[in-house]
């Protein structure tokens, strides 16, 4: 009997068997609904978890990356550091003839322009008095430092040659001071007694929290005019921008040593540019993100262990049921297909709730609130994938243990 039942189910086309197999295990699934979705809920968190984890390290990577492009992937800024290993060496600033000097001399450079700094008191009314930042630049800087222009314009080099008594603000000193960005337009600020007019305000293209040389309170104002308050042609810094990000790291170098050409051999001279630090921050970035996904993949772990338990308990407790389907001619290969089936269903069903949730939580945030989270179908991918694993590689050993026991011995079970 047993032989002949082998025979017809040995003709079974392979996707009948698997359909039957499929559902015998949600069969099971149903007649312990509690007990597996218990065991299922280890994989919805685990595996909404890994949603979550690569929605935020890919979003915060990309996030990370664009800020720090947005300052200028084409920029670069030199500064004088001081003379190296000698203390009573007078200074040796960069000036405005360096500026000159690397247009001429490297190739590529498309725009330039100085730094120098002053320091100001102002009027504010009600008889206060507030301290500014004055920044003595070519038109160049603008374009240079990727500036946003909110109300007004910036002065461009008609003004400087002209050597007009204007400037523009940052958007947080017009706010505090005057009220809004377009009401600081036209107004007048004393700069040791000598009247400007605010022509326009502006914002740096990315927050940079008073790292960069533009404070809260920065007023910016043509070159040429600070040298009205200046005794010598010395610069705080220069920025340079390159015609395309590939010549960056060149000029780098080459500009570094124009400026030591030009300077005394014991001067030190910074010259940056973000190339590195767009590599540092990715590095770090990529770090984070993997760091968050083994989080995630131990809870994915713990969850494949909770599955691996509960079909282990599911086995012993069907050894005779395990033994009737054995006598009536089921295979061991169709045994373990059985319990792996139902494996892989537990950590599936989680899987996918888990996906729904974590794909929800971002929707709720953009929802909610002004934020946008985008999301990265990729996360999904790897989620289905990772959950569909766990149920195989954890459900391996009950499906292998259940396809080894003894029929003879299993019907004796009680």
């Amino acid at each position: 009997m047993s032989i002949a039942t082998e025979h017809v189910r040995s003709r079974l086309s392979p996707d009948l068997a698997l359909g039957e197999i499929v559902n015998f295990a949600c069969d099971t699934f149903m007649s312990n609904k509690v007990r597996f979705m218990l065991t299922a809920l280890g994989m919805v968190i685990g595996t909404a978890s890994l949603i979550l984890v690569v929605t935020i390290g890919m979003t915060g990577r990309e996030y990370a990356l664009r800020q720090i492009e947005a300052i200028g992937t084409n920029e670069i800024w030199a500064e004088y550091q001081g003379a190296q290993h000698i203390s009573n060496s007078s200074l040796d600033p960069l000036t405005v003839e360096d500026v000159q000097a690397v247009q001429e001399q490297v190739p590529g450079v498309v725009a330039a322009s100085p730094v120098v700094t002053l320091g100001e008191r102002i009027p504010v009314g009600n008889g206060d008095e507030k301290d500014i930042q004055v920044l003595g630049v070519y038109p160049e800087y603008q374009r240079v430092r990727n500036l946003k222009v909110l109300s007004g314009r910036f002065f461009d080099a008609e003004d400087s040659q002209a050597h007009n008594k204007v400037g523009v603000i940052t958007e947080k000193m017009a706010r505090s001071v005057y009220g809004s960005p377009q009401a600081a337009v036209g107004k007048v600020i004393k700069l040791t007694g000598l009247p400007f007019t605010v022509i326009g305000t502006f914002k740096e293209s990315v927050e940079t929290f008073g790292e960069s040389e533009v404070t809260d309170n920065s007023m910016v104002i043509p070159y040429s005019v600070s040298r009205y308050f200046l005794e010598t042609p010395n610069v705080k810094m220069i920025y340079f921008s390159m015609r395309d990000s590939d010549s960056v790291a060149g000029a780098t170098l080459q500009i570094k040593r124009v400026l030591r050409s030009r300077h005394r051999a014991e001067s030190v001279y910074n010259v940056q540019n973000l190339t590195e630090l767009l590599a540092t921050a990715g590095r770090i970035l990529t770090a984070l993100t993997w760091g968050l996904l083994a989080s995630a993949m131990v809870t994915l772990l713990v969850s494949g262990i909770g599955i691996m338990n509960i079909m282990l308990a599911t086995v012993t407790s069907r050894i005779r049921e395990i033994g009737i389907r054995k006598a009536v001619g089921a295979t061991r290969r169709e045994i373990r297909f059985q319990f792996l089936a139902e494996a892989v269903l537990i950590s599936l069903i989680g899987g996918i709730a888990g996906i729904a949730i974590g794909l929800a939580l971002p929707y709720s945030v953009h929802f909610f609130t002004e934020y946008h989270i985008p999301i990265s179908g990729w996360s999904a991918i790897i989620a289905i994938v990772v959950s569909s694993l766990v149920g195989v590689i954890f459900g391996t050993v009950p499906a292998t243990r259940a396809a080894q026991l003894d029929p003879v011995e299993s019907l004796r079970y009680e």
